[in-house]
């Protein structure tokens, strides 16, 4: 799925492009999405799109690998750490919500993406059950934790499976209503934050 990117030739490269079209499938939706629209939006000519991509199904299938891979580069260290199971949560709730932020595009289209294989639509429809198993492993990183939060006995007793749902739901959600263009002015920091204690707030045991 993912290319190397080329050492020869000047201009845009492949993440260049993967910017642009993270923002144009956002913008657009994947199927009104074109080529020429982004490359517009990389001000640069659709020969430079297609020195490294064949088609727009490979773009948007890159676009959506490299949101949920760098979820999982961000996340997996938190989870791992050696700390009490409500503070690692924490951590994990405030970094996805801020990467929801800060990398809104790839990660809007990384949800749409979910949602489209669900309902057989999109690109290589069979290409996205790699998708799929990169969001499974995602949620098993806060499904563990909760689990371990049960057994120190500081989160309330449910499937952590089940659990994760709602919490990923609502961190997701934010790809919906947040506008990057409004500027952040600590915009971001401050909903990460509220978006911790509620979130978390509602796994703890003893809290409603």
């Amino acid at each position: 799925m993912t290319r190397e990117l080329s050492r020869s030739g000047a201009g845009p490269g492949r993440q260049d492009i993967l910017e642009a079209a993270a923002v144009a499938f956002t913008r657009n939706g994947y199927d009104a999405t074109t080529i020429d629209d982004i490359a517009d939006e990389l001000r640069a000519t659709k020969g430079r799109v297609y020195h490294y991509y064949r088609s727009k199904a490979d773009i948007f299938l890159d676009v959506v690998h490299t949101g949920m891979r760098d979820l999982l580069a961000e996340i997996r260290p938190l989870a791992e750490g050696d700390d009490d199971a409500v503070g690692r949560l924490e951590r994990m709730v405030r970094t996805h919500a801020a990467m929801m932020m800060t990398r809104h595009a790839f990660q809007r289209v990384a949800v749409q993406a979910v949602e489209m294989r669900r309902l057989g639509q999109g690109p290589r429809y069979e290409s996205l059950h790699e998708i799929v198993a990169m969001r499974d492993e995602y949620e098993q990183l806060f499904a563990d934790v909760v689990a371990q939060g049960q057994r120190e006995g500081s989160v309330r007793g449910t499937d952590p499976r089940l659990a994760t749902k709602p919490v990923l739901g609502a961190l997701n959600w934010i790809t919906v209503w947040y506008d990057p263009d409004r500027g952040d002015d600590g915009r971001v920091e401050r909903i990460a934050d509220e978006y911790a204690e509620f979130v978390v707030g509602g796994l703890r045991k003893g809290d409603r």
